[in-house]
This record gives C-alpha cells, sequence and structure tokens, in this order.
C-alpha cells in the first residue's frame, strides 16, 4: 500500500471510530440481537416518534444503558404537549440515569401540539440543565430541508450553537444523511466559517433496501438524482437491492482534512438494521478502506 493510501486508511478508520448508531423505542429486541457486534460505550440515540409513548422511550433507554451503551434520547419540541410532558421526560430520565446527553429536534408535525416551536425554544428553557442534561446534540442538513429555507436553518444553528455556550452545555451536531460527499463537506467549511466549532456526526444510512433509502430521502429533502444515486453506489432502476455506504466512507475519507473540517465522526441511520449496520461497521473497518 502506498503512503497516500496508507494515510486514507488511517482517516477513514479514526472516522468509523466512536460511531453513533439509531433506534427507535420499539428496537429493544433487535438492540438485545446486535448488542455483541456493538463496541461498549457506543452512542445510540433513540428516536421520539408520535406513536411511541413515555415509558417506551424511558424503557428503550434504560435497555441501552443496560447494555453497556450510552443513551441519547431525542425530545421532539412540536410532539411535547405541554412544559409538565417536558419536564416528566427528563425526570423519568434523570431517575433512570439517563438524561445526560439529549438530541433536540423541532419534530415533524407542521403545527406544535404544545408550547415549544423548535428545539431552540426548548434549550431557552434551562430545563436541560435543571434536569441534569449535559450533553445536547442538534441537528445540521448539508442539503438543506424540504419545508425550511436556507437562512432560517443557518440562523437556527447559529443560535442554537450560541444558546448552549451560554447556559453552558457541551453540544454537538448531527446530520441529516446524504449520497454525496461533496455538499457535505462543502457545509461542514461553512459550518466552520461561522465560527462553529462544535463536533459533527455526518449523518450515513446504514445497510438498507435500496427502495428504503430512497423513500427516506425523497421525505427528507436528500438530493437523489440519477447521477448522484449511481455515485453512491446502486441503480436508480434497480430497486429490490440492498446498498451499503462503503463508497460514501471511502469518498469522504479522501477529502477530509481534519484541519479544515475539524472534529467529525460518523452517525448511522439503520432503519431498523441495528446488527446489518454494527456487522457491516466492523466488517468495513476490518478490511480496511483500500
Amino acid at each position: 500500500m502506498n503512503p497516500a493510501s496508507t494515510a486514507r486508511t488511517a482517516v477513514g478508520t479514526a472516522l468509523l471510530e466512536d460511531f453513533s448508531l439509531e433506534m427507535t423505542g420499539k428496537d429493544v429486541p433487535k438492540l438485545e440481537e446486535a448488542r455483541d457486534t456493538i463496541p461498549r460505550g457506543t452512542r445510540i440515540n433513540v428516536t421520539f416518534l408520535g406513536n411511541e409513548d413515555l415509558e417506551m422511550r424511558l424503557t428503550a433507554a434504560r435497555a441501552v444503558k443496560r447494555f453497556g451503551f450510552v443513551p441519547v434520547p431525542h425530545i421532539s419540541a412540536r410532539r411535547l404537549g405541554s412544559r409538565d410532558d417536558f419536564e416528566r421526560f427528563l425526570a423519568g430520565l434523570r431517575a433512570d440515569g439517563t438524561g445526560d446527553n439529549v438530541f433536540l429536534v423541532g419534530g415533524d408535525p407542521s403545527h406544535p401540539e404544545g408550547p415549544y416551536v423548535d428545539s431552540l425554544s426548548l434549550i431557552d428553557t434551562g430545563l436541560l440543565q435543571e434536569y441534569g442534561v449535559r450533553h445536547v446534540g442538534i441537528t445540521g442538513y448539508p442539503e438543506g430541508h424540504p419545508a425550511i429555507d436556507g437562512g432560517t436553518l443557518w440562523s437556527a444553528l447559529e443560535n442554537k450553537h450560541k444558546a448552549l455556550a451560554a447556559q453552558p452545555l457541551e453540544g454537538g451536531v448531527i446530520t441529516q444523511f446524504g449520497f454525496d460527499v461533496d455538499p457535505v463537506l462543502t457545509w461542514v467549511e461553512k459550518v466552520r466559517g461561522r465560527g462553529i466549532g462544535l463536533p459533527i456526526r455526518i449523518g450515513v444510512p446504514g445497510p438498507a433496501g435500496v427502495r428504503r433509502l430512497m423513500s427516506y430521502a425523497a421525505r427528507f429533502g436528500v438530493g437523489t438524482s440519477a447521477s448522484v444515486v449511481k455515485k453512491y453506489g446502486f441503480s436508480i432502476t434497480s430497486l429490490m437491492g440492498t446498498a451499503g455506504p462503503d463508497r460514501f466512507l471511502r469518498d469522504l475519507a479522501a477529502a477530509y482534512e481534519p484541519a479544515r473540517h475539524g472534529d467529525l465522526k460518523i452517525h448511522f441511520y439503520t432503519f431498523g438494521g441495528l446488527k446489518a449496520t454494527s456487522d457491516w461497521a466492523a466488517r468495513f473497518r476490518k478490511e480496511g478502506l483500500a
């Protein structure tokens, strides 16, 4: 292996150190199945879906902790019906010892179900610190959002960054997934140019059915042109296959420059495939990027 390939392999392997995963409240059996293939101490985000209740979310966070991982419960601002709902969730997490890390999202509802319109409004309550939260994850959208204009997205990111620093709370960014490295790293450079030095986890789809990937991509406004999809490694006309993020991560490793892009790691959107994703990550790291 030549020196350039060796360096690229080292960078790519570093990107996969301390990767994080995502699951829903219903995925506890899948987490138990995958637990032996996931490195202990891995951060596992637990989503905040509308068809799951408080106890289901708390149970999932407890399971993550019990299996030796770090729970990162999501809190969806627009899904909270009241301040009491917010406090009950935070109190439950604190009581279980699963509330050190949370991830804030605005949420899917177009209209808030309670007093919180966005994740900044959750930070501004001061309740996160009051209930023992130490680290707060916030969202990033390298390819934009289908329902939010670019200026609003940038303002939201900057305002959340300032609000976390003022509390102070540790913070980090997790991006929406994409198929093309170029817009992701261009966005990262813009983030750094705005003085936001928070660690960034690049969202990557775990190995999943092509049809499912395309469906999620369309929902979140991720670029899915034929050329981008082909670059990612599957045919837009062959929707029955399965695709993994091999090519994306190799391209990311080749283009990633820590001095320019700062602290980057990987966050896997598993689409329910926790074991498939953790197996893939272990195999990819073992084989290297050569």
